[in-house]
């Protein structure tokens, strides 16, 4: 077992060197930042509109959802969290936008 894995206490199987999702997934990081700047207020809350929809799609329980749309040089800033009630669909929330 590498010292890496020791450290965080990992459930390590020697048949396939793989480690407990509990490990890495504890539920203790459920929220998803989103932070851009748009050129204008109509494009950030079509974005918005598309994350909002996306969180949706993914939510058991209703996701908490807070933005912020505020001028920002030439343009505006989007900035918004995700809060979902289990780090599983934070996850797939987040692998979604990719």
């Amino acid at each position: 077992m590498s010292d890496a894995i020791k450290a965080c206490h990992a459930q390590e199987t020697a048949a396939c060197c793989c480690v407990d999702v509990g490990t890495i997934m504890d539920n203790s990081d459920c929220t998803a930042a989103y932070s851009q700047t748009f050129a204008d207020r109509a494009a950030a809350e079509a974005m918005l509109a598309t994350l909002t929809e996306k969180a949706r799609q993914v939510e058991s329980d209703p996701c908490e959802i807070e933005s912020r749309i505020t001028p920002e040089g030439e343009g505006v800033r989007l900035d918004a969290g995700f809060t979902f009630a289990c780090q599983a669909e934070t996850l797939i929330f987040q692998l979604g936008l990719r």
